[in-house]
């Protein structure tokens, strides 16, 4: 029976983690590479997604999946950053995951080329860098596991969940210049208490996002992460879905896409990564790549 990466839904997210992004270099020595691969990965400690690229090059199509839209909105912009291979690492210990990196790496060669690496982190049990708290309106539970995961379909498919990835920069000397009535006015939630402001400005990052005020409903599971690198920071945010509609939705309407009204968090904050992966279920505690006609 498929089963999905426990590493998706996992709560809460990793203390520490490593979002690992790889271009394909050989097509020859993917056989190879992916059999490394189902050994090094468990679905739990490092979740994997393959990008559309790869799965061409497999010369297999996976429905729903496509490359990461750039989208130019009202003065916003949404870079596309596609690549072939994500691996999202999770653990406790910075080493440790340096070297599991260096093991994944090392294993997937010459198939598939490390080109950029993000180190992430868990903040204040689940804060943005700004102090605001992400993802307060995650679904819970079996609802978690409605929007996250593919409910049904062909063999290899259920179980498996969609990937949507953006690094965001953050402006945070700017953000901390504003009042604090600013600054929830761009979240449209109070950082004193998290509750919802409700005469907030229509560009309020939580009335953009509002995932059911969209038709269909919008919902997804985020689990985003802090990154710092020098004296630059943000949040890498992580969206799984049954699909990728629901995330585009919402990036859509952020962006002014709508109604010309762009979100208010781009005015402290911008995207300069995007991404879409697939990620397969799980089978007997393998990944389950029966979809890409493999195993």
């Amino acid at each position: 029976m498929s089963y999905y990466q426990p590493g998706i839904l996992a709560t809460p997210v990793p203390a520490q983690a490593r979002h690992l992004f790889f271009a394909l270099a050989s097509v020859e020595a993917l056989p190879q590479a992916i059999d490394s691969l189902l050994m090094l990965v468990d679905g739990k400690s490092a979740v994997v997604g393959f990008g559309e690229s790869l799965t061409k090059a497999l010369n297999v199509e996976i429905a729903g999946l496509r490359s990461f839209p750039a989208l130019t909105g009202f003065g916003v912009n949404n870079p596309s950053t596609q690549h072939a291979l994500w691996i999202w690492l999770h653990g406790v210990d910075r080493g440790e995951l340096l070297n599991r990196c260096n093991a994944i790496e090392a294993a997937l060669a010459p198939a598939l080329r490390l080109v950029e690496m993000q180190e992430a982190f868990r903040h204040m049990d689940g804060h943005d860098l700004t102090g605001y708290e992400d993802g307060t309106e995650n679904p819970h539970d079996d609802a978690a596991v409605a929007a996250a995961l593919l409910s049904s379909g062909a063999d290899g498919l259920v179980g498996g969940s969609f990937a949507a990835i953006q690094q965001w920069q953050h402006d945070l000397k700017g953000f901390h210049r504003l009042s604090a009535g600013a600054k929830d006015d761009i979240m449209g939630r109070r950082l004193s208490d998290n509750e919802e402001i409700d005469d907030a400005p229509i560009s309020a990052h939580v009335k953009r996002t509002a995932q059911e005020s969209f038709a269909p409903e919008a919902f997804v599971v985020r689990r985003s992460m802090p990154w710092i690198e020098g004296d630059r920071a943000g949040l890498m945010f992580l969206a799984f879905g049954f699909s990728l509609d629901a995330f585009e939705a919402q990036l859509r309407r952020m962006s002014g896409l709508e109604d010309g009204i762009a979100d208010g968090l781009y005015q402290i904050s911008r995207p300069i990564t995007g991404g879409y992966y697939w990620c397969p279920p799980l089978k007997d505690g393998r990944l389950d790549l029966r979809a890409l006609r493999i195993g």
